[in-house]
């Protein structure tokens, strides 16, 4: 069994500590936060803490913290030649004090407390500088049945660059898209398929073989009846910046 603490009280720590304590082979020694409130509802079913110096021996200590808290946190840990890991995409492995044994388990996927998660739709990025720990940590993930993917700092760091488009850009799209809807009284749950089709499909096609629409077809007539239509100047400029960067893509005119 892998005994793990968890350090950090955000959406990562919160659905780590979740899937951990359903999992046979993981034991959750202890969660710290230094604000015991927000996980103070599961005090009967681990051990939590708020004082670094009431830290116990574990095999793997989670910094599930926000990226500038990393550095901090794995200085004040009062520990040595221990692994510590963190969970983001783009903090340097060295960024965790180099009196530990330095690590990282990224998870790519977002994150909401409300929302149920799958981990074995969950890639989890492993990074380490030792052989065993990488080891270790790949038993970790495969324990909570996620798929893992041996990666370096750089191929982590693009990988979170990428998803901040295809997740947190998408997902503002959507938010105007609700807007716009909402403008006429309009349904936004009809757009719904459609948001699941297009992202069926990008699973069987490239991204450039999946696009469709206007600006694909250099459909001049229907782009500036939709640039008419839209009354925010704002939400104008996010669908001429788009729609250029489509037709620079397939090689089409700009209006």
């Amino acid at each position: 069994m892998i005994s793990v603490t968890i350090l950090g009280a955000g959406n990562v720590a919160s659905h780590l500590y979740k899937v951990f304590s359903k999992t046979e082979q993981v034991f959750v020694k202890q969660w710290y936060n230094r604000s015991i409130g927000s996980i103070s509802t599961h005090k009967n079913e681990v051990e939590i803490i708020d004082d670094l110096l009431k830290i116990k021996e574990a095999d793997v200590y989670i910094l599930a913290v926000s990226d500038d808290a990393v550095k901090t946190l794995s200085a004040s840990l009062p520990l040595e030649n221990k692994l510590v890991v963190h969970t983001s995409g783009s903090v340097s492995l060295y960024d965790i004090d180099k009196k530990h044994r330095r690590g990282v388990f990224y998870p790519i996927q977002t994150f909401s407390k409300t929302a149920e998660i799958d981990f074995s739709n969950v890639p989890i990025c492993i990074e380490a500088l030792k052989s065993n720990d990488y080891q270790l940590l790949k038993k970790l993930a495969i324990s909570i049945g996620s798929p893992t993917k041996k990666i370096n700092s750089d191929q982590r760091r693009v990988l979170h660059l990428a998803a901040v488009f295809v997740n947190n850009f998408t997902n503002q799209l959507y938010r105007i898209g609700h807007e716009i809807t909402e403008s006429e009284g309009a349904e936004f749950d009809v757009l719904k398929p459609l948001i699941m089709e297009t992202a069926k499909k990008v699973q069987d096609f490239s991204p450039y073989m999946a696009q469709t629409g206007p600006a694909k077809r250099n459909d001049k007539k229907t782009i500036r009846k939709h640039l008419k239509s839209l009354e925010s100047e704002h939400h104008k400029d996010i669908y001429k910046l788009l729609t250029e960067s489509i037709q620079r893509t397939h090689g089409r005119k700009k209006l």
